[in-house]
């Protein structure tokens, strides 16, 4: 049996296998509502057969936006235009849907990647980031403003209300974002927070704003499956690393987390990341050993066989892949014919099934009048 393609318990959520795809943000939406981009992309990766399909870093505030044509669930216009895309999906793919709620802290304003991704200045159409200190993500960066008391409690209110609409929407996984340099990673790492009250200075002050955000969003969603992505270390001597994130994850475990989603990097651009095939698959292992909360792997998997190494190991417990599957929107087909699996397909599609491929899409009949 492939463990990759066994089902798994996520909370009160069971998912059919183990694939999972990870949000990727898409940079197309226009003031925060989907569109039909988002209908296309995420309508043709619901029929991938993965166990579970994470919509992209949403943002919880206009403010909180990486660009302009970031994806957004602060109001009742975002909401509704998700809706139509969720609605259709639900119409014609059984695959369990999770959002990713984030703010993007000082990397806010920015530009696409494929405008080169700079910060828009605020005469330009910009606008002032928020983050926990005073200090640019780069130096030649406007400095962000430091959220007072007011700001945090705006912001956590935020999450609170996004958790809600997205739970409204019939997501059933939600996923906050605590990685990449947004802003609840600003807070745990010191590179990015220079605070010196109850926010800052020791891991417990650090900690203490996204535990805020998770507990209250916990308390609102007491039923709800809800994880996070972190990122497990700076790769910047000095700044957040993976003993740090096994604190984290212990009091998010004591809260009521279900998952956890292993990333890295993000938080300053004097990064030094080692690449490699499944290079991130040690914090998600180190994160499942010293917790026994369920681990996300992710980062340069790309092999059927590879991901059901990792998982018969127990270096992880599910496989989440981003570029891979745009690359390969039917990776999870073709990794369980690899492995001799099933995964479930539209009967649109049943026809496709190859011929040395019978048990694929299960047992079913591919006859044409």
């Amino acid at each position: 049996m492939s463990l990759l393609f066994s089902p798994i318990q996520l909370g009160n959520v069971t998912l059919d296998n183990r694939v999972i795809i990870a949000p990727m943000c898409q940079y197309s939406a226009q003031e925060g509502c989907a569109n039909d981009w988002h209908m296309i992309h995420l309508g043709h990766l619901a029929l991938s057969g993965a166990g579970l399909l994470i919509v992209e870093a949403t943002a919880v505030e206009s403010d909180g936006r990486i660009t302009p044509g970031d994806l957004g669930l602060w109001s009742d216009e975002t909401e509704a235009a998700l809706a139509a895309v969720v609605q259709a999906i639900r119409r014609h793919s059984p695959i369990r849907l999770g959002i990713q709620l984030g703010h993007a802290g000082r990397k806010a304003s920015s530009r696409a990647p494929w405008e080169g991704g700079q910060q828009i200045p605020v005469a330009e159409g910009g606008w002032l980031a928020h983050a926990p200190s005073a200090v640019p993500h780069l130096d030649s960066e406007l400095p962000p403003r430091a959220l007072d008391a007011e700001g945090l409690a705006r912001i956590k209110q935020a999450f609170v209300d996004s958790a809600l609409r997205a739970d409204r929407l019939g997501f059933e996984v939600i996923e906050l974002h605590a990685a990449h340099g947004y802003l609840l990673h600003e807070f745990l790492s010191p590179i990015s927070n220079r605070r010196d009250d109850a926010y800052g200075g020791p891991l417990e002050n650090r900690m203490r704003f996204p535990l805020e955000v998770f507990q209250a969003v916990r308390a609102a969603l007491p039923a709800k499956t809800l994880g996070v992505r972190v990122s497990a270390t700076d790769w910047v001597d000095g700044g957040w690393d993976a003993g740090q994130t096994v604190a984290f994850a212990q009091a998010l475990k004591a809260l009521g987390c279900d998952f956890m989603d292993a990333s890295s990097g993000g938080v300053s651009p004097r990064q030094q990341i080692t690449l490699g095939p499944g290079y991130q698959v040690p914090f998600a292992q180190r994160i499942k050993r010293e917790t026994g909360l369920p681990t996300m792997a992710v980062g340069l998997i790309t092999e059927a066989r590879q991901a059901e190494q990792i998982l018969q190991e127990e270096q992880a417990d599910m496989i989440a892949l981003a570029r891979g599957m745009l690359y390969d929107p039917r990776w999870a087909w073709h990794a369980a014919a690899e492995l001799g699996a099933q995964v479930k397909a539209p009967h649109q599609y049943w026809r496709s099934q190859p011929r040395d491929q019978k048990a694929l899409f299960g047992d079913i009949r591919t006859g044409q009048r």
